[in-house]
């Protein structure tokens, strides 16, 4: 059955002009040794007849029985007995397929019973080319043709790579005089699963059956756009060596095995001969493996975008095909990413493992961790010790960390956590200055390569990143807020200011809220209120990074993947009322200490909405009454917006600016930071 596609229904039609050129010759007993292979996997040949007074070819199937000698018998396959038809025809030639090639074999010494063939093979066979693409025969595809509301059903009959034959069939009151084959239908392709291809087309031939009818499909673009058009795409890189994709063609169910010629974290070009050609724009390919020579595979969900000729003096055409990346999971695509960086970059890895000893004594040498940080941290160091060894040496879907390292000394670093379903955090960016200029630079810029090759995949959940920055910190407010300045859009990039404490935990029990003010738990008309607050007073991006939509959901599928690593990661919503009337909402998050060295992960942020009556010391009693929710006596709070604080003479010692990027403007970013790195050069 291999080999049975390899020529199905390629001449069912044609004149001798089908046959473009010979070939090489091929022995007789090499013949032999290929027909008895055929038989070993069940195969079948061709058998093409000519009509005795026009250029009409035929073929039907047949199987090749065990060949000892010069003698070939053969039996018609089921589908292929020959009948009456063949009266007005005579034997032409026999095509066997040879791996990508087909042998033309001529026999003047024919014997024809309605159950079998036979034939004398001659001393030399050729392989021989043919002017028309190869057809593929299909299982299991289901075909809808639309136009005008109207869907007819049907199957996939067969394909190559520019035209498709369906049947359809017409289910009174259909007819097929509802289709009008001047005008586009579009077409879809499915499985039992899911659909495989979608497009628009023209007819360009058809019978003229009544119930049933077969229609040749010529889709009108060869070039699809998966995705919005960006001006910075993935960096394309070609590998030493060059790595296989082997999947199984949706279409055929044959596995296929095809070189790719470049590869980035979001899609990759195979190269495939232009004859036998299996893939076309809009097809997608549900599961595929990228083989990496004996070192590992990566599974991945792709779809076709775009395909070229590429002609070569010699006549040997080939097919280049740009597929898309859909779908990976995340620690396949980690591994992905990690090795297109280190053949970009020798010196930068991803998630890497390290020496923690190493990590924590270059966060020292650094700077990053200053004696005002070491001053919160220091109580709980075990915790954020056993944090971090869970983080850096477990394979954590919710984590990534970025390294510059030479010679084994870490000179760089960055890191990003998944903290809320759909927006991840980028946070510890650190850098040895006195050794390297370029390591804060470096990681910064595989950051930004790690987000625009991820964001589209649905494993990765990516559709914000953000970040704190301290205003006054030069370096992440030339790059985050240049960017926001640059991108003129709220929607598309944002900074909001938070004020920044940490609150003393109180027992004692007198220190609660009474009547008129209550808190419960948030409901959804709550983050309606909300919601038309931030819009009148900010316009940005924050509720959308945080979350806190009406419409956004909980957090449990995170919890579990926290849980996985041995992690907490909880999050609740309350609500400061007064007399019923919304003054505040109140997200507590509660993560493992250390999670971020800021103090930024396990939090009480308050978001007031109505400042009116909303008075210092009631503003304590709730920070008080919420504390309860935390193990550590110390915990911090953020404030929006910072005048609340400011206008409230709430004492606060930092204020931190929230920056989110919306994924649908990478472009933004990366034209910022382009610049931002040239100038540091």
């Amino acid at each position: 059955m291999e080999n049975e596609d390899k020529f199905s229904r390629l001449t069912e039609e044609g004149t001798e002009n089908d046959y473009l050129r010979k070939g090489k010759e091929l022995r007789k007993k090499d013949l032999i040794n290929l027909l008895n292979y055929i038989n070993f996997q069940d195969g079948s040949i061709l058998i093409n007849f000519k009509h005795v007074k026009y250029d009409q070819i035929i073929s039907r199937k047949a199987n090749p029985l065990p060949c000892l000698g010069d003698k070939l018998e053969c039996v018609w396959a089921e589908a292929d007995k020959p009948q009456q038809e063949l009266a007005s025809y005579k034997f032409k030639d026999v095509l066997v397929p040879s791996g990508q090639k087909l042998l033309l074999v001529k026999s003047d010494d024919i014997r024809i019973t309605e159950k079998e063939i036979s034939l004398i093979l001659p001393e030399i066979c050729y392989e021989v080319d043919f002017r028309k693409l190869r057809r593929h025969s299909c299982k299991g595809i289901t075909a809808q043709l639309i136009q005008n509301s109207v869907l007819f059903n049907g199957d996939l009959i067969d394909f190559n790579t520019v035209s498709f034959r369906i049947e359809i069939t017409a289910v009174p009151p259909q007819t097929f005089q509802w289709v009008d084959s001047e005008s586009p239908v579009n077409l879809i392709f499915s499985n039992e699963h899911e659909t495989l291809y979608s497009g628009e087309c023209r007819i360009i031939k058809q019978n003229f059956g009544q119930k049933k009818r077969e229609y040749v499909i010529e889709p009108l673009s060869h070039q699809i756009r998966r995705f919005k058009q960006k001006e910075f795409r993935s960096t394309r890189q070609e590998l030493v060596p060059s790595p296989n994709i082997i999947f199984r063609h949706p279409f055929t169910q044959k596995t296929n095995d095809l070189k790719v010629f470049d590869l980035s974290g979001s899609g990759f070009s195979v190269e495939e001969d232009a004859y036998n050609a299996i893939l076309f724009p809009g097809l997608i390919i549900p599961e595929l493996e990228i083989c990496f020579a004996t070192s590992f595979n990566i599974k991945c969900k792709a779809q076709v975008v775009y395909k070229k000729i590429m002609c070569e003096e010699k006549g040997n055409d080939w097919a280049k095909c740009g597929l898309a990346l859909l779908d990976m999971d995340m620690e396949d695509h980690g591994r992905l990413s990690a090795l297109l960086h280190q053949a970009k970059n020798r010196s930068s890895y991803i998630c890497n493992i390290i020496d923690l000893d190493d990590l924590w004594n270059f966060f020292f040498k650094s700077g990053f961790i200053y004696p005002k940080k070491y001053a919160f941290l220091e109580a709980n160091k075990d915790k954020i010790k056993e944090t971090y060894k869970k983080l850096y040496t477990q394979n954590a879907k919710i984590a990534r960390h970025f390294i510059y390292q030479d010679k084994g000394r870490i000179l760089g670093h960055m890191a990003m956590v998944r903290f809320y379903e759909n927006s991840w955090l980028i946070h510890h960016h650190a850098a040895d200055r006195l050794v390297s200029r370029r390591a804060g630079v470096a990681v910064l810029d595989q950051v930004g390569r790690f987000i625009n090759d991820s964001h589209r995949l649905g494993s990765i959940q990516m559709n914000f990143v953000f970040c704190y920055f301290r205003p006054e910190n030069k370096f992440p407010n030339r790059v985050f807020g240049g960017v926001t300045g640059n991108t003129k859009d709220p929607k598309g990039c944002s900074l909001d200011t938070l004020a920044y404490f940490h609150y003393q935990k109180i027992f004692n029990k007198e220190l609660k809220l009474s009547e008129p003010w209550r808190l419960m738990k948030t409901q959804p008309e709550d983050l309606l209120e909300l919601k038309n607050f931030y819009e009148h007073w900010s316009g940005g991006l924050m509720l959308n990074a945080l979350e806190l939509e009406q419409s956004s959901e909980n957090l449990d599928e995170l919890s579990k993947e926290y849980q996985k690593l041995g992690l907490k990661r909880e999050r609740q919503l309350v609500s400061l009322k007064k007399d019923g009337r919304l003054k505040a909402v109140v997200m507590i998050n509660i993560s493992d200490i250390g999670l971020n060295l800021a103090d930024l992960t396990s939090t009480i942020q308050v978001m007031v909405v109505d400042s009116d009556d909303f008075t210092k010391e009631i503003f304590h009693l709730m920070v008080s009454e919420l504390s309860t929710k935390f193990e550590q006596d110390e915990i911090p709070v953020l404030v929006y917006p910072v005048e609340y604080a400011e206008n409230h003479s709430i004492p606060y010692e930092k204020r931190y600016n929230l920056w989110v990027l919306n994924m649908q403007y990478t472009d933004h970013y990366f034209r910022h930071l382009k610049g931002f790195i040239k100038g540091t050069h």
